[in-house]
């Protein structure tokens, strides 16, 4: 299967990450080669993929914000959970996994995989059903991170099992009854964080199946945040209880 990917830091980043097979981009005729347009050229031209221009209507018809420039490439390449956890233990790291259940706004799934990718999360799963998936939207709402996440799908259930079996302490982001502020909670071992879909919260299986359940602390006179935001933070609390691993210096 080919799709679209279009906008200049999603294209880049497709190109860089070099998980895919690509096999064209498309250039409006009118762009002028410089800054991350120059860059995508020369990195095209490097892996001998072919460039061609395009009309404005050619790449509106690809998507109304594609900025210039558009990629034709392979399917997005999920893997397996052993994946995510062998990359972990190469890392000599605590290993961080994000659940995602049955969340449903592509922007929701973008923006968090692009924190994922930003705190160190080691792998993202997504249910088989009824959730967003790695779309060419969600590529572009992740602003290309998802070309450098290891993502997969499978059951939740099952997987919160096999992750528990490999050491994992399970912690569901839910606000109610039961649930803990994150300072009593232990969010430096080898943990999973699972954020449930925009509506309805984790499902019963898959609450049930959590070590912990984890409620943001919060003030004033709206006491929700949305999903994506939510889960942002709280994988932020994670990062921060492992002292920031891994950050940049600078």
């Amino acid at each position: 299967m080919k799709e679209w990917i279009w906008g200049r830091n999603p294209v880049w980043e497709v190109l860089r990450a070099g998980r895919r097979q690509v096999f064209q981009i498309k250039i409006s005729g009118g762009a002028k080669p410089e800054g991350r347009l120059r860059e995508i050229l020369e990195l095209a031209e490097s892996k001998s993929i072919p460039v061609s221009p395009a009309s404005r209507e050619e790449l509106i018809a690809i998507n109304s914000r594609h900025q210039g420039v558009a990629l034709q490439a392979g399917a997005y390449p999920y893997v397996g959970l052993e994946v995510s956890l062998q990359d972990a233990r190469e890392l000599e790291e605590a290993p961080l996994f994000l659940l995602l259940d049955t969340l449903k706004d592509p922007q929701n799934l973008g923006s968090l995989i692009r924190t994922a990718e930003l705190v160190g999360v080691h792998g993202i799963v997504l249910p088989f059903r009824r959730t967003a998936t790695v779309t060419p939207a969600v590529v572009n709402a992740s602003s290309g991170a998802s070309e450098y996440t290891n993502i997969t799908q499978a059951n939740l259930a099952q997987t919160i099992n096999k992750l528990k079996e490999e050491g994992l302490w399970v912690v569901g982001l839910e606000s109610g009854p039961g649930a803990q502020p994150p300072e009593q909670i232990d969010l430096d071992g080898p943990l999973a964080v699972v954020v449930g879909s925009e509506a309805e919260g984790m499902r019963p299986l898959v609450r049930e199946s959590c070590d912990f359940l984890m409620q943001l602390p919060m003030r004033g006179n709206i006491d929700s945040l949305n999903a994506a935001v939510a889960g942002s933070v709280a994988l932020y609390f994670v990062w921060q209880a492992r002292g920031f691993q891994g950050a940049a210096a600078g």
